[in-house]
């Protein structure tokens, strides 16, 4: 599995230093590496929360890629209209980050509106195995949480395929280590997926 290293400044605090490259995001990263390719060399950037949208904006502004804007949604549409008139006179490729589906930003702004549309338009999907996996590596990595042997092969068929569900699960296998003070084992992995879905894990004999 690919990963793109980040730059990461002192007090960044916990969170991931990498992206992992996979089938959800791979289309998009590689869009993200031609800017000078997309129309007005504008790109709009959408997916589900914690999945990567910020740290692929980052890696985009850092590696001089371009000017990245996060959670462009919140910004209010004339001043996020300003910044869209002064990259074009620069020559600086956009990118927007927005939380969401393509189409959720309604924007109410006509100027802005036609301009974002015609832009390129990015989007983070579903992890696959591996995917899942490698995120579960990390996020438990951060945490500096020791999974048992098997752990992946455990937990991917069982997981809700989704980031910020990967980031839940490791959460909640950490804590019930912690308040057992037990190794993060296979009792632990299925405890935490039992308590995340409401769902009873098969036990094995």
């Amino acid at each position: 599995m690919a990963q793109i290293a980040l730059p990461l400044s002192v007090g960044s605090g916990a969170r991931p230093s990498r992206i992992v490259v996979g089938s959800a995001n791979a289309a998009a990263l590689a869009a993200c590496e031609r800017p000078e390719q997309w129309p007005y060399r504008t790109a709009v950037l959408f997916g589900p929360p914690r999945s990567g949208k910020s740290l692929i904006a980052r890696w985009f502004a850092e590696s001089d890629r371009g000017e990245s804007i996060d959670d462009a949604e919140r910004i209010d549409e004339t001043a996020l209209f300003h910044r869209w008139n002064r990259a074009q006179e620069s020559g600086t490729p956009l990118l927007l980050v927005c939380n969401g589906e393509e189409g959720s930003w309604r924007i109410a702004l006509p100027d802005l509106a036609s301009r974002l549309g015609a832009a390129l338009h990015l989007t983070i999907g579903a992890p696959d195995d591996a995917m899942l996996a490698e995120l579960i590596a990390i996020h438990a990595e951060l945490r500096g949480l020791a999974l048992g042997e098997g752990a992946g092969s455990y937990l991917v068929p069982r997981a809700e395929r989704s980031h910020i569900a990967v980031e839940r699960l490791v959460a909640a296998i950490d804590r019930l280590s912690l308040e057992r003070k037990q190794p993060a084992t296979q009792a632990i992995w299925r405890d935490a997926l039992e308590e995340l879905s409401g769902v009873s894990q098969p036990r094995l004999l």
